[in-house]
């Protein structure tokens, strides 16, 4: 059985986010097994997609598992599935995955990029308590905006970018404040480099302590910045350690997500589902 490792929001090997990406023939296997191959590959995400029958309203399932959790939403892990597909010729044009959150579409540019077609994330503004400053490392909060009813994520603004590449969270202290994670951002200090804002994303509720480049958190970070900087076609620039991409572009109730892939491994998985 045919596995992919495979970095997303990046042109090149050892950038951007890593996911593994597993394509079956049909169905999918017991959710054990499926948690048990997420564990093993021990990224943030690992993607199983099957393909469905002709004329319904999707043409792939997918699923996201963590090395700990099942998730509803996954931006990288989709842009690395697609990526596969087209590269193995399974698929031309537009890609429709049927997912947890919805069906979810994809396209393959000529240049190889990938544009994800997502819904956009509600905003909330919440005032939060002291104690998320301190498990952030004490810095300033220029605001916070919750999307409980969406990806279950805080969006932590900062008050440069600076103070966001130079973070050292309290992880376990972060549990208490998101469903999912608390993303923190802030705008870019000189946009002249290709980038009009930063972030990074914390997940200690679902294992990951923190996700290179989290595409889904894009679908809160679009509006939100699109309402401070007056464009809706932004550039973000996300990670600590490593680093990604993500072009956004809102449309609405729907953000389009465009970033590139490369696949780094492709191996063959010999544990077969029973």
């Amino acid at each position: 059985m045919r596995i992919r490792i495979v970095d997303a929001f990046t042109e090149r090997p050892f950038g951007g986010n890593p996911a593994g990406v597993l394509l079956l023939d049909d169905v999918f296997p017991a959710d054990d097994w499926l948690r048990q191959v997420a564990a093993e590959v021990n990224l943030s995400e690992t993607a199983f997609a099957h393909p469905l029958p002709p004329g319904g309203e999707a043409d792939w399932a997918l699923r996201w598992f963590t090395p700990a959790a099942e998730v509803d939403m996954c931006g990288h892990a989709t842009l690395a599935t697609a990526h596969v597909l087209a590269e193995a010729g399974l698929a031309r044009g537009p890609i429709r995955f049927s997912a947890r959150c919805g069906v979810l579409t994809t396209e393959a540019a000529a240049d190889g990029t990938v544009t994800m077609d997502f819904p956009t994330s509600s905003l909330t503004p919440w005032d939060p308590p002291a104690e998320i400053a301190a498990a952030l490392g004490d810095v300033e909060i220029r605001s916070v905006h919750d999307t409980s009813d969406h990806i279950g994520d805080l969006v932590v603004e900062l008050a440069d970018e600076r103070t966001v590449h130079d973070l050292r969270p309290d992880h376990a202290a972060l549990r208490a404040f998101a469903q999912r994670g608390v993303i923190v951002t802030a705008p870019a200090e000189d946009p002249s480099r290709g980038y009009d804002f930063v972030s990074r994303g914390f997940f200690p509720l679902v294992g990951i302590d923190e996700d290179p480049v989290t595409g889904s958190a894009h679908t809160a970070l679009a509006p939100f910045w699109a309402a401070r900087l007056g464009r809706g076609e932004l550039t973000g620039l996300q990670g600590g350690a490593r680093r990604g991409l993500v072009k956004v572009t809102l449309a609405g109730d729907r953000t389009l997500l465009t970033g590139r892939a490369v696949t780094v491994i492709d191996g063959e998985l010999l544990a077969h589902p029973r």
